[in-house]
């Protein structure tokens, strides 16, 4: 069978090679892959920023982590039967375990000997074929379609607005206003999920034309393309999916009284900021601001995406998919055109 592979940290070193049947071993639900999504953590691997890690005794790693396929067999007692449509978890827990892990919480680690499908010791679902373990395995609405490959940055932000919340019940105090920073995959699907959640959704974003302004209002949240001192409020809830420090710095102080900033965003950039750091330390101090950090997802996660994607507008969906490759264009998908959103491989063309 074809599949997607890279030799991480040879910088362009991706291929479309034939590889052998996954092995039974990887797991007994066997899928047909149909959709992959591509994101900046393919971006890292293919171009060789120190990141990704082929499994142990091998050279070469089956990339992929944003899955989307059909089941075409199954075991009985399962779960699940052929033709449902399923997206995979991408982290398993670490061998020790921790106890994070140990309780089903693999997205919070503590060891750092985790695995994750596609990024780290362990092939991922770039393939016309892959395996998986039935408690990894996230059955869809069929009613989602093809809109399932959304299934893992939608667990991302699941996760974000989950951990977020947590930190909002400490007070009696609800918020009303929410920031999203950045509008791309995450932070289109972050302000979804905070306009499902009641809040009036703001997004900042630097371009001014293509589809994402759009988007943003048919969510009926509100685009901005200025800084943040340019909004002219403060938000409750900060969601920031840029990584770019500057802006998260701007951020940390421009936010209401016991606010909440949740970082979903790495830049592999190396932007400087002159910071006044005492006195930041004493406004987050003063004003009660929580600022946290917040990576992959756990099976939860994915489960509360699955129920936000299913109760989401799905014409709106269907238009965060906005270039689709074949296994032959993976390279081409990695590098932005002008009004790209989400870009996937169609495993099948």
């Amino acid at each position: 069978m074809r599949a997607i592979t890279v030799d991480p940290g040879a910088a362009g070193g991706v291929r479309v090679d034939d590889v052998p049947e996954p092995d039974p071993g990887a797991g007994s639900v066997l899928v047909e892959g149909r959709l992959l999504g591509i994101c900046g953590t393919d971006a890292d691997i293919v171009f060789g920023e120190g990141y990704g890690w082929a499994p142990p005794g091998r050279d070469r790693l089956l990339i992929g982590h944003e899955s989307f396929g059909a089941v075409l067999e199954a075991p009985d007692g399962s779960g699940f039967a052929a033709g449902d449509l399923v997206a995979g978890i991408v982290r398993r827990p670490d061998p020790v375990p921790c106890v994070p892990c140990a309780n089903g919480e693999w997205d919070f680690c503590r060891n750092g000997r985790y695995t994750e499908r596609g990024i780290k010791e362990r092939d991922g679902f770039g393939a016309e074929r892959w395996r998986i373990e039935p408690e990894f395995a996230i059955r869809l609405d069929p009613a989602l379609g093809e809109r399932g490959v959304l299934m893992e940055p939608a667990s991302v932000v699941a996760k974000a607005w989950d951990q977020t919340g947590r930190f909002l019940a400490r007070t009696s105090w609800r918020p009303e206003r929410a920031l999203v920073t950045g509008a791309g995959p995450i932070g289109l699907l972050a302000a979804m999920m905070g306009v499902q959640r009641g809040l009036d959704v703001h997004v900042l974003d630097i371009v001014e034309r293509g589809p994402k302004p759009e988007l943003v209002a048919d969510l009926g949240a509100t685009y901005h393309s200025g800084g943040v001192a340019s909004l002219g409020f403060e938000p409750d809830v900060v969601i920031e999916c840029t990584g770019h420090g500057p802006l998260v710095f701007e951020v940390t102080r421009s936010t209401a009284p016991d606010a909440v900033i949740c970082l979903t965003g790495i830049s592999s950039g190396s932007s400087k900021v002159e910071a006044g750091f005492d006195e930041l330390n004493k406004t987050l101090v003063l004003e009660n601001t929580v600022v946290f950090g917040s990576v992959n997802a756990s099976r939860r996660n994915f489960e509360q995406a699955a129920t936000a994607l299913a109760r989401a507008d799905q014409d709106w969906l269907d238009r965060l998919i906005t270039r689709r490759v074949p296994m032959e264009g993976f390279l081409d998908g990695l590098r932005k055109h002008e009004d790209d959103v989400k870009v996937v491989v169609d495993l099948a063309a």
